[in-house]
C-alpha cells in the first residue's frame, strides 16, 4: 500500500470531497488477476458502494468475488453479471446493513474485497493491443511443459529470527518441500555467523530425500549473527559445481531463494561489496530471489541484489499469514515454463521499447512489453517470441493489427483512449527507476533525470515526485494546488515503527524518566505535566514499576559521571534496566551495551548496533540501531527505551538510557513504583502563582496528597522524536527528590538487585 499525507484547511460547517484516481498494471499471478480493495471505514458509511467493470477483448474465462468480511447477511448484496467480454460487480450495503448490531456504531465492513479473474488465451503469441501509435504485448502462452528446477534455499537463522519468524519459516519450508516435483533438485543452507549445509551437493526431490529434509527443517532454530555473503556464495558454488559435473540436468533452471530479516553483520558486511561478490560469482547463470522478512530488513539492498542476478525481491510482512506469504511466493516461481525469453519486433517499425528480454516465464504469470510505433498509421507488423523450453526451444511469430477500441466499446472509449501510451510510460519509468539504483554514476544520473521528466510529463507519483491535489475552479479561478507528499520506504517504515510513540496526539498519557534522572508525568486530561528528579549515589537500583497482580516488575540502576566535574555536582543516569513478566516467563536485561532476553528458558542476546525485531508468543521487541528498543508485552504495557550515546572520550559523561511507558491503563490498579504509582492519575491543585528565583520560572503552591508544596514552573526534555536534542515539556517541578508527590521517600524504592523487590 502507498501512504500519502494531505493537509488542508476547511471552513467551519463546510464539506470537502476528495477524489483519488488510481491506475494499476494488474500483475498476473497463479493464473489470475486480482483487484483488491481494502475496506476499513471504522464506522458505518451513509453512502457506501464498490462498483467494478471489467472489459477484456480476449474474453473472460472466469470471475470470482469474495471478501474477508462477507457474512451470510452481506453475501447476497454482491451483484455479479458476466458476459463473454464484460463483467460487472457491485456491492452497496445500506447504512443499517453495515452495522454489527441495530443502531450501534460498529461496522461489519472490515477487511479486503477481492475480485479474481482471468482471460481466454487462445494463441501462443499472446494479446497485442495497438492504440494511437503505442502498443502493449501481453504474453502468457497456454499448454507449455514445466521446466525442472534446481533450487538452493538459503535461510537466515540468526538471533533476530527468534519467535514467530523462525516458526513461520519452518512451517513454510515444510509445505514447500511437500510440493517439490520429483524431477527437481534442491539444497538447504542455513546461516547465522556460521554456514551449515544439509548436504554438500544438490539432492533429487525423491520422497525419501524430501522426508529427510523435512526432519532437518523441524530442528531449525535461531542463533548467532548474519553472514549473508558467505551463505550466498556457498549456494552459487554448489550449483555451478553440480552443473559442471553433470549431477543436475543441463536443461533446467537454477535458482537461489534467500530468506533473511536483517542486515549482514558478520564476515562481509558492506551491502555493495556483497552485491559485487554475488554478481561476479554468479556470472548470470542463475536467478536469485530474495525474501525480506519484517519491517527492519534492508529491502533496497535485497532488491538490487536480486535484480543484478536475474531475480526479484519480495517483502514478507510479519503477521499471522506470513507462512502463506512465503509459500505463495515459492508457488509463483517454482514452475518455470520458459527461460531466456525474447520478444522481437521490427526494428524499422518500433522504437522506445520497454524491457523485452526476460530470464524466465513462470506458470500462471505474464510478460508485458510496450513500445512506440514509428509510423502511427502502421496497420500490420510482425511479432516473434523465442525462448528455451523443457524439451525443445519455443518459437512463435505472427502479424498483428490495430483495432478501433472506440468502436468495439463506444461507451467505454475513455478507458481505451490512451491507456497503451500511459502503460508504456509507466513501464519505462519503473525500469528507469531500477537503473537509477545500479550502474555508473552517469548512468544513475541519466536514468533519474529521465524518470523524473517522464513522471512529470505523465503525472505519475513516483519516489521522485509528489502528488498534486487541485481544487475545482471557482469564480476567482483555480486555487493554488496542494502537494501531497508520498512517504518514502524509509519514512513509511519509520511511521509504522513509531506510530503511537510521539506524545503529540497520543490518546493516553506517557510516563518517562530520562536524563539526570528526570521523571516526567504527562497528564493530557489536564493539559499539564509534573516532574521531579531523583538523586542518589551511582550504583543504586530503584523500582520504577511493580504490578504484583500481573507479575510485571521494572527496576533501573543509575551510573555516575566518569569523574567529579569542577562544580562538584555528580550527574547520575539510568544505564541498566531489568524487566520481568512472571506470568509470561519473560526476563529482559537492557544496558547501554547490550540486550538480553529470556523467555521460557530460552535466551536471546542482541546488540545496539543492529536493527532487528523479534516476535514471540508473549512479547514483541523492535530494536532500532543505536536509537531505541520497543518492548510490547502481550495485552499489556509497552516500554520504550532510548539509547543516548556520548562521545567515548568525553572527560565526564557516559552513555545512558531513557525509559518511557505507554498503554499503562492496561495494568492493574495496584501498580506502584517511582513511575507506576502515577499510572492511574493524580489529583492536585496549583494556586498562588508568583515570581521565582529565575524570571522565566515562576513558583506556585501545590496541594497534593495532603501536602502543601512549593513548586516551580519549568521544563524537562522528551527525547522520543529527537534522541540528540529532545523537546521541551513544560511541567510543575517538585523539589527534594519528589518529596510530597511520591508515596514515602525515594529511599523506599531502593532494592538490592536488578530483578529483586527488596
Amino acid at each position: 500500500m502507498e501512504k500519502f499525507s494531505v493537509s488542508v484547511n476547511i471552513a467551519a460547517n463546510s464539506n470537502v470531497t476528495f477524489v483519488l484516481t488510481h491506475e494499476e498494471l494488474l500483475q498476473r499471478k497463479m493464473g489470475q488477476y486480482e483487484v483488491l480493495t481494502r475496506v476499513k471505514p471504522k464506522q458505518p458509511i451513509q453512502e457506501f458502494q464498490i462498483v467494478a467493470n471489467i472489459y477484456e477483448p480476449q474474453g473472460i474465462s472466469y470471475v470470482d468475488t469474495h471478501a474477508t468480511f462477507l457474512s451470510n447477511e452481506l453475501l447476497p448484496l454482491v451483484e455479479k453479471t458476466v458476459t463473454e467480454k464484460k463483467a460487472h460487480i457491485a456491492f452497496s450495503p445500506s447504512l443499517e446493513q453495515q452495522r454489527k448490531c441495530p443502531g450501534c456504531g460498529e461496522t461489519l465492513l472490515d477487511g479486503d474485497f477481492i475480485i479474481n479473474y482471468d482471460v481466454n488465451r487462445a494463441t501462443s503469441l499472446g494479446d497485442i493491443q495497438i492504440i494511437n501509435g503505442y502498443f502493449v504485448h501481453f504474453f502468457a502462452p497456454p499448454n507449455l511443459a514445466r521446466v525442472p528446477t534446481n533450487v538452493v534455499f538459503v535461510i537466515d537463522r540468526s538471533g533476530s529470527m527468534w519467535g514467530n519468524k523462525i516458526r513461520q519459516t519452518r512451517e513454510a519450508m515444510l509445505a514447500i518441500l511437500e510440493d517439490l516435483k520429483e524431477e527437481d533438485y534442491f539444497a538447504i543452507i542455513l546461516f547465522d555467523d556460521q554456514i551449515d549445509c544439509w548436504k554438500e551437493t544438490m539432492t533429487k526431490a525423491t520422497k525419501e530425500n524430501l522426508s529427510e529434509a523435512q526432519e532437518y527443517i523441524k530442528s531449525l532454530s535461531d542463533r548467532g549473527g548474519t553472514n549473508i555473503n558467505d551463505a550466498l556464495l556457498r549456494g552459487v558454488r554448489m550449483l555451478l559445481t553440480d552443473k559442471a559435473e553433470k549431477r543436475i540436468p543441463a536443461r533446467s533452471v537454477d535458482m537461489i531463494i534467500l530468506l533473511t530479516d536483517g542486515m549482514p553483520n558478520y564476515s562481509e558486511t558492506n551491502p555493495k561489496k556483497i552485491q559485487a561478490n554475488m554478481h561476479a560469482a554468479n556470472s548470470g547463470n542463475m536467478s536469485l530471489f530474495s525474501l525480506g522478512f519484517g519491517n527492519d530488513v534492508d529491502y533496497g539492498f535485497l532488491n538490487v541484489l536480486s535484480q543484478e542476478n536475474k531475480g526479484l525481491a519480495r517483502r514478507i510482512f510479519e503477521g499471522s499469514d506470513a507462512t502463506l506469504q512465503l509459500k505463495g511466493f515459492y508457488d509463483e516461481v517454482s514452475s518455470p515454463l520458459l527461460s531466456e525469453v525474447n520478444l522481437r519486433y521490427p526494428d524499422n517499425a518500433v522504437e522506445s521499447l520497454t524491457t523485452n528480454h526476460f530470464s524466465q516465464l513462470f506458470n500462471g504469470s505474464e510478460i508485458v512489453v510496450a513500445g512506440r510505433l514509428m509510423d502511427n498509421k502502421l496497420d500490420n507488423f510482425l511479432v516473434e517470441v523465442v525462448g528455451q523450453g523443457f524439451e525443445e526451444d519455443f518459437q512463435v511469430q505472427s502479424q498483428t493489427s490495430a483495432l478501433d477500441w472506440g468502436t468495439i466499446y463506444p461507451e467505454e472509449e475513455y478507458i481505451f483512449g490512451d491507456f497503451t501510451e500511459r502503460l508504456w510510460a509507466y513501464l519505462t519509468i519503473q525500469q528507469l527507476l531500477e537503473k537509477s539504483k545500479s550502474g555508473t554514476m552517469d548512468e544513475k544520473s541519466n536514468a533519474t533525470a529521465r524518470a523524473l521528466e517522464m513522471s512529470l510529463q505523465y503525472n505519475f507519483v513516483t519516489p521522485l515526485t509528489s502528488m498534486v491535489v487541485t481544487k475545482p475552479e471557482t469564480e476567482d479561478k483555480t486555487d493554488s494546488p496542494l502537494i501531497a507528499n508520498k512517504m518514502t520506504e524509509e519514512e513509511r517504515q519509520r511511521a509504522d515503527r513509531f506510530s503511537g510513540l510521539a506524545h503529540h496526539g497520543y490518546s493516553s498519557p506517557t510516563y518517562l524518566v530520562d536524563g539526570d534522572p528526570h521523571f516526567v508525568i504527562e497528564l493530557p486530561d489536564k493539559d499539564d505535566a509534573l516532574c521531579f528528579n531523583i538523586n542518589d549515589k551511582p550504583g543504586t537500583i530503584f523500582t520504577l514499576v511493580e504490578d504484583t497482580k500481573s507479575g510485571i516488575l521494572v527496576n533501573g540502576q543509575i551510573i555516575g559521571d566518569k569523574q567529579i566535574p569542577v562544580d562538584g555536582k555528580i550527574n547520575t543516569y539510568f544505564w541498566r534496566f531489568g524487566i520481568i513478566h512472571k506470568s509470561f516467563g519473560v526476563r529482559l536485561e537492557v544496558s547501554t551495551t547490550s540486550i538480553s532476553m529470556l523467555e521460557d528458558g530460552k535466551r536471546v542476546n542482541l546488540q545496539w548496533y543492529n536493527t532487528t525485531s523479534l516476535k514471540g508468543d508473549n512479547v514483541d521487541i523492535l530494536l532500532t540501531k543505536d536509537r531505541s528498543l520497543t518492548i510490547t508485552l502481550k495485552d499489556s504495557v509497552k516500554f520504550l527505551i532510548l539509547l543516548h550515546k556520548v562521545w567515548k572520550d568525553h572527560p565526564f559523561h557516559r552513555d545512558y538510557l531513557g525509559f518511557y511507558t505507554l498503554d499503562t491503563h492496561l495494568l492493574s490498579p495496584s501498580v506502584h513504583g517511582l513511575l507506576g504509582q502515577f499510572y492511574h492519575g493524580i489529583e492536585y491543585e496549583v494556586t498562588n502563582l508568583r515570581p521565582g528565583e529565575v524570571p522565566e520560572k515562576p513558583d506556585a503552591t501545590m496541594f497534593v496528597k495532603g501536602h502543601e508544596l512549593n513548586v516551580t514552573r519549568g521544563w524537562q526534555r522528551d527525547f522520543r522524536r529527537d534522541v540528540k536534542n529532545g523537546e521541551n515539556i513544560t511541567c510543575w517541578f517538585i523539589h527534594n527528590n519528589g518529596t510530597g508527590i511520591i508515596d514515602g521517600e525515594a529511599s523506599d524504592y531502593i532494592v538490592s538487585g536488578l530483578f529483586k523487590t527488596v
